[in-house]
């Protein structure tokens, strides 16, 4: 089942995307956070520094990305599938 038209700050999505920690993390707060990467870099770059050397700027925190999981290879039976949805 294909669930579509569904806001993309909505808890199904972030579910999709990776878990809770992506709840709320739409198109503009990802947008918001690289342009406020964008203006930590420009700033560094562009800075006149007293010590000639610029500031570390902490980048802004985003959800972590999980590893993708492997595929297991093993065949599992219908016994052992309705055993585990039914909770014996």
């Amino acid at each position: 089942m294909l669930v579509q038209r569904l806001p993309d700050t909505s808890m199904t999505v972030a579910l999709a995307s990776g878990g809770r920690e992506y709840l709320g993390w739409g198109m503009e707060r990802h947008m918001q956070a690289d342009l406020f990467d964008a203006l930590n870099a420009n700033t560094k770059a562009t800075g006149n520094w007293a010590k000639g050397k610029a500031p570390k700027i902490p980048a802004y925190p985003r959800p972590k990305a999980r590893p993708e999981k492997k595929k297991a290879e093993k065949r599992v039976s219908v016994a052992e599938i309705y055993a585990r949805l039914s909770g014996r």
